[in-house]
């Protein structure tokens, strides 16, 4: 398996070992454009890989904060109450860069960054570039991709 991110198109492909495309979700990728630098809050590019799955039999909406379940589920209501918050919910495939001195190590390490692929609320989400530098989808989306790839998967981010 495979997956590539489309920065342009705010896409996501998820392909199989012979490059056919299984799948194509929508998703949010920064606010800032692409950019691979601490504290840039743009998405990086190039080679990745999943380094954890997070959030495994979790229910859906369930609210993360430092990689950990709250043990709270998320609602409009909740949403409303704090209207600048950047939720991560449902599920977290956490990416660690593969490519030292681009996307890895030093002052652009992805994994490092916590740059995630993950949930966010379904009533806030546009395809279009919006996050913090992760790669944000619709709470079934992300819960199917994460059932459908193991740790390790290779990620593709490009302009």
């Amino acid at each position: 398996m495979q997956i590539d991110i489309k920065l342009a198109l705010q896409s996501l492909l998820l392909k199989d070992d012979m490059g056919e495309i299984l799948r194509v979700y929508p998703v949010s990728t920064a606010a800032r454009g692409a950019g691979e630098m601490q504290g840039s809050l743009c998405t990086p590019r190039g080679r990745h890989i999943i380094r954890a799955k997070i959030g495994a039999n979790q229910p859906r909406n369930m609210i993360f904060v430092g990689r950990r379940p709250t043990g709270r589920i998320y609602s409009a209501e909740l949403g409303l109450n704090a209207p600048e918050q950047d939720w991560i919910l449902s599920r977290i495939l956490w990416l660690s860069g593969r490519e030292p001195g681009i996307n890895r190590l030093g002052n652009c390490d992805s994994m490092r960054r916590y740059i995630y692929i993950h949930g966010t609320p379904d009533e806030r989400f546009r395809q279009r570039p919006e996050s913090h530098g992760c790669i944000r989808m619709r709470n079934a989306d992300v819960i199917e991709l994460f059932d459908l790839v193991p740790p390790y998967t290779p990620v593709n981010i490009e302009a």
